[in-house]
């Protein structure tokens, strides 16, 4: 089932999100429309309060970088199979020097923005069945879980770009929480008028 995506501006965007236990109920189903969710909007990553659940949660296919040209084969092939669940993860290791790229977020739509992270992560995170993994990675992959993972800090990517930018932002930014924007997906607006 697909759900709507939250707005900037909707305050369970910046609660950190609390662990939850392997009994969550009908999680199986949750996984399940959250990546239909992610699909339909053809994003990369999903992260719980997203869609408006405070919980540690978030998933990410980053197959469509796969078609990035400017990857080496080894990286695209990387992407190509990369399709994972991350639950009650914590964030270990972020190492090396900062490199940007400019990132975009589900929740703050037709904004795009340099954004500077570390290129290395160590991150200790437990799957669907609730099986507790430690794992190591790098580039462009790093830095799609450490977006998601931001998201289940209460952290958006539009926290790590300059004061200045973040000014010329604000206009479009509340007018994304009014829901004064246009998208090719369901979306929950905080500042929307309930009045008919």
């Amino acid at each position: 089932m697909i759900l709507p995506i939250v707005a900037y501006g909707d305050a369970v965007l910046r609660k950190k999100a609390s662990t939850i236990p392997s009994n969550y109920p009908n999680f199986k189903e949750l996984i399940a429309n959250m990546y239909d969710t992610m699909y339909n909007a053809e994003g990369v990553g999903l992260a719980a309060p997203q869609i408006g659940l405070p919980i540690r949660v978030f998933l990410v296919d980053a197959s469509p970088f796969a078609e990035d040209e400017s990857l080496t084969e080894d990286e695209r092939e990387t992407l190509k199979n990369f399709k994972c669940t991350f639950v009650n993860a914590e964030l270990l290791i972020e190492e090396g020097d900062e490199w940007v790229f400019s990132e975009g977020c589900l929740s703050i739509p037709n904004i795009r923005e340099d954004v500077f992270r570390k290129p290395k992560i160590k991150i200790q995170f437990q799957d669907e069945h609730f099986e507790t993994y430690t794992k190591e990675f790098d580039g462009l992959l790093a830095r799609v879980i450490q977006h998601e993972y931001d998201h289940i800090e209460g952290i958006l990517f539009t926290d790590k770009i300059s004061t200045l930018k973040k000014r010329l932002l604000k206009g479009k930014l509340k007018h994304i929480s009014k829901g004064n924007v246009s998208v090719g997906y369901k979306m929950k607006f905080p500042l929307v008028s309930k009045k008919r």
